[in-house]
Parts: structure tokens; sequence; C-alpha cells
């Protein structure tokens, strides 16, 4: 039997882990929020020149993809932010952007239609959390932005101690939490 030579492409096992990282940078190219999901760049300074290098190339085009050093990189501008997720050259470039879409789709949400550099600072642990229910180690897990949003309420509610309390009025504004026992000694 003879075989027939086989490209690159074919040999590639597949594989749930497509996202390499996903990182948000401020309009002068700043790291606000990143998870590296491999060891593509192991060390921060690796990450942040390549950060730099991405946010050079695709901050003053108005396209939504690119490819750089063997990455195909998707991305997002809003007001005074770059949202960025990064996958293998070989990665389908729509499954991308289905995670970015949702992942600005919920920081929409969450931030009350405010996706900016201010309300995401004020609202950190709500964009973690967004990001940490699309995608975990690599693997994408969910890409229905109200689905997201659903976990992530869900997730917050369940997280609270018996010994706090926890008052919160909506998402724009961080919750409160006080200790029972300081409560009950007043």
């Amino acid at each position: 039997m003879q075989t027939k030579p086989t490209s690159q492409r074919e040999l590639q096992e597949p594989s749930l882990y497509t996202i390499k990282a996903v990182f948000i940078l401020d309009n002068d190219g700043h790291r606000l929020l990143a998870k590296y999901y491999d060891d593509t760049f192991p060390s921060m300074k690796e990450q942040m020149a390549f950060e730099k290098n991405v946010f050079n190339k695709t901050s003053r085009t108005d396209s939504e993809i690119a490819f750089l050093g063997g990455m195909t990189i998707v991305y997002k501008s809003s007001i005074d932010l770059f949202l960025y997720v990064v996958g293998s050259s070989s990665e389908n470039e729509l499954m991308l952007m289905s995670v970015l879409t949702c992942l600005f789709e919920s920081l929409n949400h969450v931030l009350r239609k405010n996706v900016e550099k201010r309300w995401l600072l004020e609202n950190m642990d709500g964009a973690f959390l967004v990001l940490d229910e699309i995608v975990d180690g690599g693997v994408i897990l969910e890409s229905d932005p109200q689905q997201v949003i659903q976990k992530v309420n869900f997730r917050r509610e369940t997280n609270t101690s018996p010994s706090s309390l926890v008052e919160s009025t909506d998402w724009g504004n961080k919750s409160v939490l006080r200790d029972t026992r300081q409560m009950t000694a007043a």
C-alpha cells in the first residue's frame, strides 16, 4: 500500500485548547486585564512585549483580525479599550470571534453599557468572572452572553460565606461585605 504525503495541517490532532490568550489594553497599549493559557509567552516580559507588538499593529486599523508571529488575533475596540483574543495560526477565526463577541457583550451588560477603562477598572472582579465563564485553561466553555451573565450572577450569589452578608444593588456598583459577627456584636 502506498501512503500519500500529508501536510502538517492534516497531522494536527483536534484540540479543545483553542485560546492562547485573552487580554484588554487601554488606548495607550497598557495592560488592564490579561490571561494566558499556554506557555507560548512564559514570562511577564515576553507577554508585555507581545501585547505591545499586537497593539502597535492593530491600534490604527479598522479590521478585526490580524496574523502575527504564527498566531491569529481577533480584536475589537470600544471607546478607550482594545479587547483581544489570541489563537494559533490554524485556529478558526469564527470561533475566536465568537469568544470576542461574547466577552464584549457580557462586559457590556456587566458594565451597564459602559465598556470603557474607568468602568472596567472599577469592576475588575466582574470582568474576571466573565472571562472565567467564557474560557477555562484555553478551552471555550461558553459563547452565549446571556448564559455567561446568568452563570456569573449565580457564582456571585453562591460565593458568599455564611459569616458574610452581601448587599448588592446592581452590577454597576461594587458589593458591600459586612461580617455578621460585627453586626451582632453591636
